[in-house]
């Protein structure tokens, strides 16, 4: 998709906006071959003084550049970010990891004074693997980090810091659930989260351990676990993460019954029917989101940005194009870019969105 992106590029009038700005650099980075650098390199070298105070396409640019490998310049952007947030870090981190500087992602990481979320774990622990000496090994005992253990040694290792613990909290298990997951003992995972104290079971327990159900194809238990989840949105984020998207419009029909329309739990229905590519799927729910919340600009606007996305996968650029002047002519031009990572299938996703409201 992102050759056909600058086939559209090549017959553009007007110069790029600031979203459009966001999509060609992360277009360049997924495709990464001499076109993409050409292109990449060009824009950015051209609207360098017009971006430096725009954090989000300075995120994107220093993706863009460690995935040219072009390391320096993807430092001197990094240092040019003003308000560095956990998506600055992990563009770099992960920039590092992959151009086969993993004491460079370390020393960034002990530089960084924001608290690390389970994006940066993921990363550092491909770090700690690839260098697995003692001070991957310090750094992994000193945030508690079993999943870590288990990459840099073995589930054995893992399971030996974690037995080590007197009285195991929320991050011990969790990470102790996801180091199963990382070496495809989905059982154990499972059997450790039936163990855990109810007060010590929150959403990234919950996430964790279906996320382990779901790359060891532990359909049953998954179900099983559904059905101990007491909040609806968790069990529509789970199954939306599964694709099952019937099943998830049942748990909504019945939440509705006794609620109010939830505006975050369509988001997630439409953030995993972008995922799954489901343009007839996701053009419903916006349709029933405008009649719903009629009063969310903000939030419409994301929504319009996650169904434009689903028809640009599929190739439908005109559709795509559609909405988005559609989206313009109600909304105006002057909206807020916003910009997240996510995990899928080992690798990192970069979602944009606009708006307050940013889907997951």
């Amino acid at each position: 998709m992102p050759e056909k992106l600058f086939d559209l590029l090549d017959k553009m009038v007007i110069e790029p906006d600031d979203v459009n700005l966001t999509f060609i650099f992360n277009a360049c980075a997924q495709l990464n071959n001499g076109r993409a650098m050409k292109i990449g390199n060009k824009f950015l070298h051209e609207k360098l003084n017009q971006i430096q105070n725009n954090n989000i396409i300075l995120n994107s640019a220093t993706h863009m550049l460690m995935k040219f490998g072009d390391i320096r310049r993807a430092e001197h952007i990094f240092e040019m970010i003003k308000k560095k947030g956990i998506f600055s870090y992990s563009s770099m981190m992960k920039g590092y990891v992959e151009n086969n500087m993993p004491e460079n992602a370390l020393d960034l990481f002990e530089r960084m004074s924001l608290s690390p979320n389970d994006i940066i774990y993921i990363i550092i622990f491909n770090a700690c693997s690839k260098l697995a000496n003692e001070r991957a090994i310090t750094i992994g005992k000193k945030f508690e980090s079993i999943t870590k253990a288990g990459k840099v040694g073995s589930i054995q290792n893992a399971e030996q810091i974690f037995q080590s613990i007197s009285n195991p909290d929320v991050i011990a298990n969790t990470t102790m659930i996801n180091a199963y997951g990382l070496n495809g003992t989905g059982l154990e995972a499972v059997q450790l989260y039936r163990q855990i104290p109810h007060n010590l079971v929150n959403d990234v327990s919950h996430v964790c351990v279906l996320n382990t159900c779901s790359h060891s194809g532990l359909l049953d238990h998954a179900r099983s676990v559904f059905n101990e989840i007491i909040v609806k949105t968790e069990k529509i984020t789970a199954l939306c993460r599964f694709f099952l998207f019937d099943e998830a419009q049942n748990v909504l029909d019945d939440f509705e019954k006794f609620n109010s329309s939830s505006l975050s739990i369509y988001m997630v229905m439409l953030s995993g029917a972008r995922n799954n590519r489901n343009s007839v799927l996701s053009q419903r729910l916006y349709n029933q989101m405008k009649s719903l919340f009629s009063n969310k600009k903000d939030d419409f606007i994301a929504a319009s940005i996650l169904l434009c996305n689903t028809y640009s996968s599929l190739g439908q650029f005109e559709q795509a194009a559609h909405i988005r002047s559609t989206r313009i002519k109600e909304f105006g031009k002057n909206v807020k870019v916003g910009l997240t990572w996510t995990e899928a299938n080992g690798e990192l996703v970069v979602m944009f969105n606009i708006g307050r409201t940013l889907s997951t």
